[in-house]
């Protein structure tokens, strides 16, 4: 009697198992802004959920070999393409909270790399800023630095996020990226626990479109 119910106990748990969906499961992917899911490798506009004066599309202050991201002031001038690459390559799906690579997609050979990265900053109204140069892949203490995630952010809206926790356990920094307005009017991505997050949408690349 003993054997039988423990063969059965052993057969729950084993269907119990299988049963359980993984946490990739419960992770909703990331939408653009038709609805579909954003892809690993497609280029992308990241934009403003606001018009007029809440800015405009994120670019670079240099378009042919970026250097800072920034933010247009206007929503008349078009962004310049990203590409996103998750740490884990086992699904093409960007999805929300996970830690992956920014990288502008440009044409032309720059002496320094295209992905996004966090610096600090030298202005003691913002502790971190958001500028390139970063490494893609190799996810590890060492490039902490360059890693991020996308957040839901009210109903429509995501959010960008520096916390790569789960690229090292060892109490990285956790926060929200805004915008820091300079007195030149340049808005730069920075991260500051005085700073609103920066509510954003996707917007696919079309075929018309072309990277600079």
């Amino acid at each position: 009697m003993k054997s039988t119910l423990l063969v059965w106990l052993s057969f729950l748990l084993f269907a119990f198992v299988l049963s359980v969906p993984s946490i990739e499961a419960y992770t909703e992917p990331v939408l653009d802004i038709q609805g579909e899911e954003l892809k690993a490798g497609t280029e992308y506009i990241i934009g403003s959920i606001f018009f007029g004066a809440g800015g405009g599309d994120v670019s670079a202050t240099n378009k042919t070999c970026p250097d800072d991201v920034i933010q247009y002031s206007s929503d008349l001038l078009q962004g310049l393409p990203v590409t996103f690459s998750p740490a884990s390559s086992d699904d093409d799906v960007i999805r929300v909270s996970t830690d992956l690579n920014i990288k502008f997609s440009i044409k032309k050979a720059c002496d320094h790399s295209s992905v996004w990265k966090i610096q600090k900053s030298s202005n003691s109204e913002v502790q971190w800023f958001v500028t390139t140069g970063g490494e893609e892949g190799n996810p590890g203490i060492d490039t902490l630095t360059n890693w991020f995630k996308i957040e839901k952010a009210g109903i429509l809206g995501y959010k960008l996020v520096s916390c790569p926790e789960g690229i090292c356990h060892c109490g990285v920094l956790c926060r929200d990226i805004g915008i820091y307005r300079e007195n030149d009017g340049r808005r730069i991505l920075s991260l500051s626990d005085k700073l609103s997050p920066f509510l954003v949408l996707f917007k696919k690349v079309g075929p018309l479109s072309s990277s600079i």
